[in-house]
């Protein structure tokens, strides 16, 4: 929370999903992975598939069907309908997320989620782990017209809490989490346990655990 003339304000935090508050790299690349075997493709790795996520499921779709005479929009399809029956095969949350999140609310922060995986996913994962009660807001992909780093979805956060944007915060594991809170004017801060990359972007604040993010933002006082 901030000071403003000795009375404290609470912070809004928004964060990323996949690589921030879940590890769902092996659902994801198993997603994928049925998709290039319905092609007579073999199967990436999990890293390469790591590697492809952040930009949205269809970056993720075209990246992992390089080179190969493929439809995307038939390959999408079959990915989205394999995916989201097998959400939560391997995905877990991150360590210390399921407690922080209650920590941080009971603080006094607000919070919301925003992602590039499709919404209606993001919400049932967010449900599944029973996170979804602790956010005011959560925006996936097909919410707003543009994904990351497009500033669409910091907007509606920030219109729909009537908090100011000095007051708010995203967090995330990718280059698009720290570009879109650039675009959007706010505060951002990196999650480097996840599996994004932040390319050559700079990061306010960098976090090696979620146990640290949730220590920083309880006590951060300006």
């Amino acid at each position: 929370m901030t000071k403003n003339n000795g009375q404290t304000r609470p912070l809004l935090l928004i964060f990323d999903l996949d690589g921030t508050l879940v590890d769902s790299r092996s659902d994801l690349a198993a997603g994928i992975n049925h998709m290039r075997v319905h092609f007579g493709l073999s199967e990436l790795t999990l890293d390469v598939v790591s590697s492809y996520i952040g930009d949205g499921v269809r970056s993720l779709v075209e990246r992992s069907l390089q080179g190969a005479d493929v439809d995307v929009d038939e390959a999408l399809l079959i990915n989205k309908a394999y995916y989201r029956t097998h959400l939560t095969v391997h995905t877990e949350t991150y360590p210390g997320v399921c407690e922080g999140i209650r920590t941080l609310s009971d603080a006094g922060h607000i919070l919301a989620l925003l992602t590039n995986k499709p919404g209606d996913a993001s919400r049932s994962l967010m449900k599944h782990f029973e996170l979804d009660g602790f956010f005011t807001s959560m925006i996936g992909g097909g919410d707003v017209e543009n994904l990351k780093p497009a500033p669409d979805g910091v907007f509606e956060i920030l219109n729909g809490s009537c908090m100011d944007a000095s007051q708010a915060w995203m967090i995330g594991d990718h280059h698009t989490d720290i570009a879109v809170a650039q675009n959007a004017g706010i505060n951002n801060a990196y999650a480097e346990y996840g599996f994004g990359d932040k390319h050559d972007l700079e990061a306010q604040v960098t976090f090696a655990s979620f146990d640290g993010l949730v220590r920083f933002f309880v006590q951060l006082h300006v």
